[in-house]
């Protein structure tokens, strides 16, 4: 669960990394212990003390590191501009890690990973450049393997329409840029290639020493090192241990439902007429938003002649003005809910709504952030990164992206801590600090076009859900 943003925990000079998927829980704990020998122990109530040796792995520097990581999903996909937890964050440290010499354990809170839903799909832009400086070159070569549309993304323009839903017309586009629309489950699974995860360990406290962070688990087992970093989601209970006060996320007026439907190649033709990627929109009269995308084609799944099949993701979304703007609780009140949103769309939208099949599970996405508070360090022996820092809805599409960079920024900065050009606590609160700079804004920024998405009468080409996707410098 390496692919994960929600729940990880890292210790400096050794790194515990905890995935967490669509919602993930995963912590990461380093050890950068400069000149010493390090032995890494977990301590287990239930069962005998077990000593874990650190390997020698600095590159004949004579320095012991480790990494343990405890990951477990928590949010949503990160697709749809959702504020669903962002894709392996934790794995990427654990890739970056395993490149430079870092050892490491990684623990999930889940039973394995596809314990849970994975969510639909993630589209990387921006941050391409340092999700490339952060993969191994063969890993990032495969990314092109994983995209939802091969094809699409062999001659993809970065078309990305915002329509008029009462007559499907294209009113705005946001400017292109180059990005890779990835398949999400896909994506997590290629970050785990070659890292191994302990599965089923739940993150209950630490505690921070003068050197080392303990970090206790629900079953009983104790992990030290020296940096814990908490990427476990936008629930994330790291964040709720650190800040009991502040950490807690804050909903907004909207709600979303969400599901993933299996459509003949007639049926999804007149769709894929509009966008073959992807398209969303908002209905002038009613608020009501729509996000439509391309979750797999023919090419990717192997569907043939008459049985051949593409799978898409339909999302809704809607202002509350009442309780009767509330998320019905059954899943068969859900479906009716979301077609009965459709009613007023123009007809090929509407139709796609209300052929969903009536036994279709419907996915509820609570939208709400966390704006990168600050939170107590315990002098740069505990950290956060994704959205278990900076939860923000998905309306921009940037919660993975900023993810990406977190991983990008702190792993060049334990590297200087592991050759001693600086402290640990100088590196972090570097790290927090240029993360607090650049997510607040887009945490608002996110909050901002989730409502503009559904107030179409009052959209510019200047709104935040149609601006140009580009991190704040």
């Amino acid at each position: 669960m390496l692919t994960c943003t929600l729940g990880s925990l890292t210790y400096n000079n050794f790194t515990d990394s905890t995935c967490a998927r669509n919602g993930c829980s995963s912590i990461a704990i380093l050890w950068t212990c400069r000149g010493k020998n390090f032995q890494h122990n977990i301590h287990c109530s239930k069962a005998p003390h077990k000593n874990v040796k650190l390997s020698d792995c600095d590159r004949g520097r004579g320095r012991r590191w480790t990494r343990a990581c405890t990951s477990s999903q928590e949010s949503e996909s990160d697709d749809c501009h959702s504020s669903q937890t962002s894709p392996s964050i934790s794995n990427v440290v654990d890739l970056i890690s395993s490149q430079e010499g870092i050892p490491f354990l990684i623990f999930d809170r889940d039973e394995h990973i596809d314990a849970r839903s994975h969510g639909w799909g993630i589209t990387i832009h921006w941050a391409l450049p340092a999700l490339k400086k952060c993969l191994p070159a063969e890993l990032f070569d495969r990314l092109k393997t994983i995209q939802v549309d091969p094809e699409q993304g062999r001659n993809d323009t970065g078309q990305f329409l915002f329509l008029n839903l009462a007559t499907a017309e294209p009113v705005f586009q946001i400017p292109p840029a180059p990005r890779l629309r990835i398949h999400r489950e896909k994506f997590r699974k290629l970050l785990l290639d070659g890292i191994d995860v302990q599965w089923s360990k739940k993150f209950v406290h630490y505690k921070a020493t003068e050197e080392l962070v303990v970090v206790k688990f629900e079953d009983g087992a104790e992990v030290e090192g020296s940096l814990l970093i908490g990427c476990d989601g936008a629930t994330s209970r790291v964040r709720r241990v650190l800040c009991p006060d502040t950490g807690s996320l804050s909903q907004l007026p909207i709600r979303f439902l969400g599901v993933t439907v299996k459509l003949l190649a007639n049926d999804m033709a007149p769709l894929r007429a509009i966008d073959p990627l992807l398209f969303q929109g908002c209905h002038p009269d009613t608020g009501n938003y729509m996000w439509f995308a391309t979750l797999d084609t023919p090419e990717v799944n192997k569907s043939q002649g008459a049985e051949e099949y593409y799978t898409a993701q339909l999302n809704l979304s809607w202002p509350v003005h009442s309780s009767v703007d509330e998320v019905p609780a059954t899943n068969a009140d859900k479906l009716k809910k979301m077609k009965l949103l459709a009613n007023d769309f123009e007809e090929r939208l509407r139709v796609a709504v209300h052929n969903i099949p009536n036994d279709t599970e419907v996915t509820e996405v609570k939208l709400a952030d966390w704006p990168c508070l600050e939170w107590p360090n315990s002098d740069g022996k505990v950290t956060l990164l994704g959205d278990a820092a900076h939860a923000m809805t998905m309306y921009r599409g940037e919660a993975a992206n900023h993810g990406i960079t977190d991983v990008q920024q702190l792993c060049q900065h334990l590297i200087k801590v592991k050759d001693g050009e600086v402290s640990q606590k100088e590196a972090i609160d570097h790290c927090e600090a240029e993360m607090r700079e650049r997510t607040s804004w887009a945490v608002a920024m996110s909050r901002q076009a989730c409502l503009d998405a559904h107030d179409f009468k009052s959209l510019t080409k200047d709104s935040a859900i149609l601006a140009r996707r580009v991190p704040k410098t």
